[in-house]
């Protein structure tokens, strides 16, 4: 019993995890604000906002697991917007080995494919 509970709760946790970011995105998909800050990743910089290039905390833990200061958030200009606006691109590993947009201030996620 103790067994099938143990499985049931990690397909479920895997489950939720997968919810937040099964869909993706590739580039050509994308605003093209955001193919810009792709851009500005890739090059390091400059980045035209001073909290880009901060550490992701993945507080509520919809990115996979991994260590303190793994994930660093970029913010996709939004037309029209006075501040920041809601939508990012948080990259995974210094070089980036893996990148999420999200255009809902991280309630979602989708994967960017290049």
């Amino acid at each position: 019993m103790k067994r099938w509970l143990a499985g049931w709760t990690a397909l479920l946790a895997c489950s939720a995890v997968f919810a937040f970011f099964s869909d993706s995105v590739r580039v050509d998909q994308l605003p093209k604000e955001a193919r810009h800050t792709l851009q500005l990743i890739d090059a390091g910089g400059p980045f035209p906002y001073t909290r880009d290039g901060i550490t992701f905390q993945n507080r509520e833990k919809r990115l996979p697991m991994q260590p303190k200061g793994y994930y660093r958030e970029y913010t996709v200009p939004t037309p029209g917007e006075a501040t920041r606006g809601a939508r990012r691109i948080v990259a995974g590993g210094q070089p980036p080995v893996v990148l999420y947009y999200t255009a809902d201030h991280y309630r979602t996620f989708k994967k960017i494919n290049r």
